[in-house]
């Protein structure tokens, strides 16, 4: 028997997000008419859909490719002159080629965006990321418009001190800071904490001190969503200023 189960979706035909592209292709017939797509044939080979999508002058035809998450097209090979939709759950492919338009089906379904302990490395990162609201930033690949970011100020602060929205399309780009390549995208400033939230007051949390981000000392682009409530809480307590501005992302509305 499985310790964790997936989330629970609201106003959804299936009680549970997905966890295969099976469930993937149950919830896409349920938004295919929002989507103005007939379907024409489901089928074992690639693509696995044909589909018809309204226009102003008739119905265009689109090629379909279902899967969990939309890195499995680039896993699978598959060649992408063939396709024009990758439908999925989680969308983890910044390279996806351009001419594919990816349908994320978890934005349609009320789990709107994910957590992540951001590490902001350097005395000078940190003093300049704590004067803009907006920059160009290196995040997790798996990273998505709207997911929320929190900038964790490492040596010799040791504390989260901002938090920031992604607020645009992941691009591969050469690295400022280490050798090779990044994810990086364009992020805004939802607050800064008054009241940071240290490392040690993370250690100290029942809860808290059993995470992953935890665990591997803060380093690294963390997904803490499902620690998000704990998280909130604390910064809440801390920051009672910035309610009003989390409003929207408090952990009911993940």
């Amino acid at each position: 028997m499985k310790d964790k189960r997936p989330d629970i979706l609201e106003k959804a035909p299936l009680q549970y997000a997905p966890e295969n592209e099976l469930g993937v292709v149950f919830l896409f017939s349920h938004i295919a008419k929002r989507l103005r797509v007939r379907v024409e044939s489901i089928r074992s080979q690639f693509p696995d859909c044909i589909a018809y999508q309204k226009t102003a002058h008739g119905e265009k035809r689109i090629r379909i490719e279902f899967g969990f998450r939309s890195s499995s097209f680039k896993n699978h090979k598959h060649p992408s002159r063939y396709c024009d939709w990758i439908v999925c759950w989680e969308h983890d492919w910044p390279d996806v080629p351009e001419k594919i338009r990816v349908i994320e089906l978890r934005k349609y379904f009320g789990v709107g965006f994910n957590v992540w302990i951001q590490p902001v490395v350097g005395i000078q990162q940190q003093e300049w990321l704590s004067k803009v609201n907006k920059a160009n930033w290196g995040v997790s690949k798996r990273a998505t418009k709207g997911d929320l970011l929190l900038m964790y100020h490492a040596k010799p602060a040791k504390c989260i001190k901002d938090i920031f929205i992604l607020n645009g399309e992941l691009r591969r780009c050469k690295a400022g800071w280490r050798d090779g390549y990044c994810y990086a995208g364009l992020i805004k400033r939802i607050c800064n904490l008054d009241s940071p939230i240290f490392l040690e007051d993370l250690k100290q949390h029942r809860i808290l001190k059993t995470s992953s981000f935890i665990r591997r000392n803060m380093q690294g682009n963390l997904n803490a969503t499902e620690y998000w409530s704990y998280l909130y809480e604390i910064i809440i307590q801390r920051n009672p200023k910035i309610k009003k501005k989390l409003l929207k992302y408090a952990p009911e509305r993940i």
